[in-house]
């Protein structure tokens, strides 16, 4: 993988982001917070390089989305519950060692930049990979140190697999000794767009998958 493949990646699904955001039916504050979203989460995957496992996780060309419901700190959280949003979705687990937190920081730095009503017009969705460990309460306390605007969410490994598969994420557990619980998760590493309507983008910030 060329050194800055992550960078040039984010920077295509930008520049794609930017014209998705000018075309959907937004108000000029959804417009901008979409547009200064995908800027900075880019920025950072254009400088940063991260070391990508040697086992490649396949890719699928189209992803059906479609809405979901899950289990939060504070309850059950379904994807229509932020109609009229532009809604941020990203597949993690909080033990990830590096391409989750850098993701969540590089979005919360965005979040930061906005205005109250650009804020109130975005919502993020972190749902967990890692059931098994990933209690709702311990992913409250995750998404939170990075900004309270991002709910974190989880469910049956059997329902996360559902809704992994129609969003074209890929994961799979990978035995090491020295992590915590003894294995680890690769997973997709892709920021999805789901535009105000409910519909998925076909496009994606890609961060260093």
């Amino acid at each position: 993988v060329p050194p800055n493949a992550a960078g040039l990646a984010a920077s295509f699904s930008v520049a794609r982001l930017l014209m998705l955001s000018q075309s959907l039916p937004l108000p000029d504050s959804s417009t901008s917070a979409a547009a200064t979203l995908a800027l900075l989460i880019a920025g950072v995957f254009f400088f940063w390089h991260p070391e990508m496992p040697e086992r490649q996780l396949p890719k699928a060309i189209i992803a059906e989305g479609g809405d979901f419901t899950l289990q939060s700190a504070n309850g059950p959280v379904s994807l229509k519950d932020y109609g009229g949003k532009l809604v941020l979705v990203y597949f993690g687990y909080t033990y990830c060692p590096d391409i989750c937190p850098t993701s969540l920081a590089a979005t919360a730095e965005g979040l930061k930049q906005l205005s109250p009503e650009e804020q109130a017009r975005v919502a993020m969705i972190f749902v967990s990979v890692d059931p098994k460990r990933d209690t709702p309460a311990r992913l409250k306390e995750y998404v939170e140190f990075f900004h309270p605007a991002i709910v974190g969410v989880t469910g049956s490994p059997a329902v996360i697999a559902e809704i992994a598969k129609r969003y074209g994420v890929f994961y799979a557990e990978q035995k090491v000794e020295t992590a915590g619980g003894g294995y680890v998760v690769d997973h997709s590493a892709e920021t999805f767009i789901v535009a105000p309507d409910g519909q998925l983008q076909q496009l994606r910030l890609l961060q260093g998958a």
